[in-house]
């Protein structure tokens, strides 16, 4: 009640917003109270006051949009950007790539490496993969290594295969698989599912051991802390970081003792294939020790397909203009169902990498396999990505209890649409397949929204757009603009839907008494501007349990 003297006073007060709590017992708000890092209170502006204390702290949201802080399910926090690497996102052709490269190296002499990150399939010409010779007449005699701007695939150049190894008789390598000159048998310098084994914790001790500066410990902490920085400053209070080692953890550590970890971090662990019943209970143990509400440890990362831009997703039928070509899974359908179901006993939940649309049903036969044998449980395994999806297979993410957690930003036409690899690379016939967020939504599937950082922009308003609207970032025409969603869907993809997908509902993705203090201050009202407006909001204040741990003067 209005003037009603409450158990104890505020430690903050929040007034004068537009509160979209995403509850729908209370939808809209105007004013907060948080004791003790959480919500003691929600309600109207007129009973706020009842709140104040003399050390209460206040914000005065001066009618702005305050939404629960963003949960982004799947960013790479870790892997991050890194500032020592030659930056070729944005650049569209070889020539470019040259440019960048060459001025780098010039300006760089006496670099032990060149590397470089973030270069994009299509700057190749013809639709075809790179090659070492196409990065020898920039780089010389210096070792260079060049990571795709999904962190898939690396590219190096003759140096660098001479000095990591790479030979026609070891093309199976402790960071990839080494691609052969079909005629030759030589490699080419196209190395493929570095995500799958470079980062893993073998493949990275490896690249370490060789000397590529990359994987030293300390540019790994240095891409954490800043895509941490940026996160915060994104509005971004929960992140799910989707791949570490056992070996990583400590850099968490050291983050929470340097105060950059502000944003809560669930930490999922990688399960290459391999892993030992002795790692997985190395994982358990694990998942014990970060068991807090700022640092989690538990989920496992699998992959079952790779991605299509290189043609390495598995598909149901071949690529378009390859022949019988369509993909393969990393694993025979029934040796992934036998795996999943035993982690799935085990208690694990599992993130699936599967963006192909027959890597994509084998998860959820697997699913289904598990539940099979286990018996159902609410075990909310992850299929990641979703980009090509059959539609015989939509109503089973809801019937088999499976998040679909998506990145809204992959579909956008200039990275995924007409005349880009993946568009091209599936053929037009199943372009309709493309990311289909409005029809997993209306079939009653959870959806989970993330940015994929380092591979699009970790901005949660650029994923909004994307998801609301189709189309590119700069304007334009929209693609497969029947799968759009609306904005309070795409909101509560990236609240309440990831909150949920990671066992965090109870405590995070909306604005209700008793849940953590997590919220932002949004510079425009993205619920009711025109969608070309979402892109360019700011979270001008950011805070995590009732701290402000960001704020825009």
């Amino acid at each position: 009640m209005p003037g009603t003297a409450q158990p104890f006073p505020a430690d903050l007060l929040l007034t004068g917003a537009r509160i979209h709590t995403v509850d729908p017992d209370l939808p809209e708000a105007e004013a907060l109270a948080v004791h003790d890092g959480r919500i003691v209170w929600v309600g109207p502006d007129a009973g706020a006051d009842a709140w104040a204390g003399p050390a209460t702290e206040r914000i005065d949201a001066a009618g702005k949009l305050v939404l629960p802080g963003f949960v982004d399910a799947h960013n790479h926090v870790r892997l991050g950007s890194d500032g020592a690497c030659v930056q070729l996102a944005g650049v569209h052709t070889l020539e470019g790539i040259h440019e960048q490269i060459w001025a780098w190296h010039v300006a760089h002499p006496d670099a032990e490496w060149i590397e470089a990150e973030a270069f994009d399939y299509s700057a190749i010409p013809g639709g075809r993969m790179p090659t070492a010779a196409d990065l020898d007449p920039v780089t010389g005699d210096t070792p260079a290594i060049v990571l795709s701007y999904d962190v898939h695939t690396a590219w190096l150049n003759t140096a660098a295969m001479r000095r990591l190894g790479v030979t026609r008789d070891r093309t199976d390598l402790p960071f990839g698989t080494a691609a052969t000159d079909p005629e030759t048998g030589e490699p080419t310098g196209f190395v493929k599912d570095f995500a799958v084994k470079g980062l893993s914790q073998a493949g990275h001790r490896a690249l370490r051991d060789l000397g590529v500066p990359w994987a030293s410990p300390e540019r790994q902490y240095g891409r954490l802390a800043k895509s941490l920085d940026d996160a915060i400053g994104f509005g971004i209070t929960t992140v799910v970081e989707p791949q570490n080692s056992l070996d990583d953890l400590e850099l968490y550590d050291r983050a929470r003792a340097e105060g950059r970890l502000r944003s809560r971090i669930v930490a999922a662990l990688f399960h290459p294939r391999g892993t030992t019943e002795e790692e997985l209970d190395a994982f358990e143990e694990a998942s014990r020790r970060y068991a807090g509400d700022r640092l989690r440890v538990g989920p496992l990362k699998l992959y079952i397909d790779d991605v299509v831009e290189p043609r390495t997703a598995a598909l149901l039928e071949p690529y378009a203009g390859c022949g019988h070509h369509r993909g393969e899974t990393f694993y025979p359908a029934e040796e992934f169902a036998e795996l999943l179901a035993g982690l799935d006993a085990r208690g694990f939940q599992c993130f699936v990498h599967a963006t192909g649309d027959r890597g994509i049903r084998t998860v959820l036969d697997a699913v289904e396999h598990a539940r099979a044998v286990n018996g159902p449980r609410d075990a909310r395994h992850q299929v990641v990505h979703v980009e090509c999806l059959d539609p015989a297979d939509v109503p089973r993410f809801r019937d088999l209890g499976v998040v679909a957690c998506m990145q809204p930003r992959h579909c956008a036409p200039e990275i995924a649409g007409p005349g880009q690899d993946w568009a091209e690379n599936v053929g037009e016939d199943r372009w309709h397949k493309a990311w289909p967020m409005r029809s997993l939504h209306e079939a009653g599937a959870v959806l989970a929204f993330s940015s994929d950082w380092n591979v699009a922009e970790m901005d949660p308003m650029v994923g909004i757009y994307t998801a609301v609207t189709r189309r590119p970032l700069g304007g334009g025409e929209p693609w497969q603009p029947g799968e759009t969603v609306d904005v309070q869907t795409a909101v509560y993809g990236y609240t309440m839907g990831s909150a949920y997908a990671n066992f965090l509902e109870a405590d995070r993705g909306s604005l209700t008494v008793g849940k953590a203090a997590d919220f932002v201050v949004l510079s425009r009202d993205i619920l009711a501007v025109p969608a070309e407006q979402i892109p360019g909001t700011v979270a001008e204040t950011v805070v995590v349990a009732g701290e402000v741990v960001h704020q825009v003067c």
